[in-house]
């Protein structure tokens, strides 16, 4: 039983680090007319509150495969999160604009070192076969964060202080140290590992620049830009001679090969198209609820917790049903779910009521439970065990490129489209509505398409076997 008791800590304890960290990130976006105000500057500069975070994590990411292996998973994950407290604290005495942004990419670090290792510690202390539950735990902490920070957050900007944005992250922060230090296990170093300076140069370069450039876009105009033009170039480039350099060596940065994996394939196609339909959403449901129907952001904030709630419930279902059947069906049937719901949010009409939103989000939310977190589970249950903190970091890499793309590609359609409706002679809530209809075809549909890669899912040769002599 104590054992047991262990096990279930750690995934607590890591839901506590990886909660605080998406939480505060997500809860700060209502905050920028606020730090407007304060710092008496505009939006663009306002914007890079959240923008360095982004790119700072992405640079992060990738280097967490190797600091894992080269110094130990727990104490990489610890020294992220000590840090993420130690910075949100700092942040919350920040006496101008540039200083917080400071901090800010000092919390993207942070998060970059913990976010992938989270997984591969929950790997650590659990069988394949456990795998399913304990991940769809923990998962709750990445779909619903999302989801319920902005109302969190603008609760905060409009009944206290902003620097609250920062404060809350303590006690959380320090509670998931004091129980990683108490329960998280330790995991051998190597330190003979090399270091690949050249695929760090190219693979942090890369990702910065695509990162900082998809940061900048929000219109038409902005992907016209020479320089995000330029970044975007260099950052592709780079990226392409990452790959080709990473697979002639024998210790790279990233073990790439990982890709061969069909299975591992498949669920980064599931993992990183449910991004942008969960984040596209985030973007397309408040514009839907705010500028077509009239609702402040209160009634937007209430429109996601009934989905977040049900992706949580139904992440732990779907964990316990890949534990016992495996990844094929379950996520399959996460994914024709979301692709159905999201259709049928391209449906709604002016005078659709809001109560057919809630339940289209509610159902939708059950979806990206179903089809998210088994996806990833199954991916990295079936590549070697030793490189389950790379597969993760590359699963995070994919998810944040993927996410960050949809939002600049939906966010542009969307006023490109209005605008155009608008110049037709519809009114401004006609257009709006008519583009984010649009907007949700698109991305249902995408959904839909990536079915034949949760058919693909398969479960690892071990537990297939142990099924078949328990039947």
């Amino acid at each position: 039983m104590k054992k047991l008791s262990d096990k279930w800590m750690v995934v607590i304890t890591v839901l506590l680090g990886t909660f605080t960290v998406i939480l505060n990130n997500s809860s700060l976006n209502p905050a920028i007319p606020k730090f407007m105000d304060i710092f008496q500057a505009d939006a663009v500069s306002v914007s890079w509150v959240i923008t360095i975070f982004m790119v700072a994590t992405g640079m992060t990411l990738p280097l967490t495969g190797y600091l894992g292996e080269r110094f130990g998973k727990k104490q990489v994950y610890l020294t992220g999160l000590g840090m993420f407290v130690v910075v949100s604290l700092l942040g919350s005495f920040s006496w101008n604009l540039a200083s917080m942004i400071f901090f800010r990419s000092l919390q993207g670090v942070a998060g970059g070192l913990m976010m992938p290792l989270s997984m591969a510690l929950i790997f650590e202390v659990f069988p394949k076969n456990e795998r399913g539950m304990a991940t769809g735990i923990w998962g709750i902490a990445i779909m619903m964060a999302p989801t319920i920070g902005p109302t969190i957050g603008g609760t905060i900007v409009e009944f206290g202080s902003w620097h609250w944005l920062f404060l809350m992250n303590i006690p959380t922060g320090l509670l998931g140290l004091l129980l990683g230090l108490r329960f998280l296990k330790s995991t051998k170093s190597n330190g003979t590992l090399r270091f690949d300076r050249i695929g760090f140069v190219t693979v942090t370069v890369g990702m910065g620049s695509l990162l900082f450039a998809l940061g900048r876009i929000s219109s038409l105009e902005d992907l016209a830009s020479i320089l995000n033009i330029f970044l975007i170039i260099t950052g592709v480039i780079l990226l392409i001679l990452f790959v080709r350099y990473e697979l002639t060596l024998d210790e790279p940065l990233l073990n790439l090969k990982i890709f061969r994996i069909q299975t591992y394939r498949n669920s980064i196609t599931v993992a990183s198209v449910q991004a942008v339909g969960l984040f596209s959403g985030i973007f397309l449901i408040p514009l839907l609820v705010q500028t077509v129907y009239g609702y402040g952001a209160v009634v937007t904030g209430l429109v996601f917790l009934p989905s977040a709630l049900f992706t949580g419930i139904f992440m732990t279902v779907a964990g316990r049903i890949l534990d016992r059947k495996g990844p094929r069906g379950i996520v399959t049937i996460g994914l024709l779910i979301t692709g159905i719901t999201t259709l049928f949010l391209s449906t709604l009409s002016l005078q659709s009521p809001l109560w057919l939103i809630f339940v289209l989000m509610m159902i939708r939310g059950m979806g990206l439970g179903l089809s998210n977190m088994p996806a990833t589970t199954a991916g990295l249950n079936s590549i070697p065990d030793e490189l389950v903190s790379q597969g993760s970091a590359v699963n995070n890499v994919m998810r944040r490129l993927s996410s960050s793309l949809a939002i600049v590609l939906v966010s542009i359609y969307f006023e490109v489209r209005r605008t155009k409706l608008f110049a037709l002679g519809q009114s401004l809530e006609e257009g709006s509505l008519k583009a984010i209809n649009e907007g949700f075809l698109l991305i249902g549909l995408l959904v839909l398409l990536t079915i034949p890669a949760g058919l693909k899912l398969q479960q690892p040769a071990s537990l297939q076997n142990k099924e078949t002599s328990s039947e």
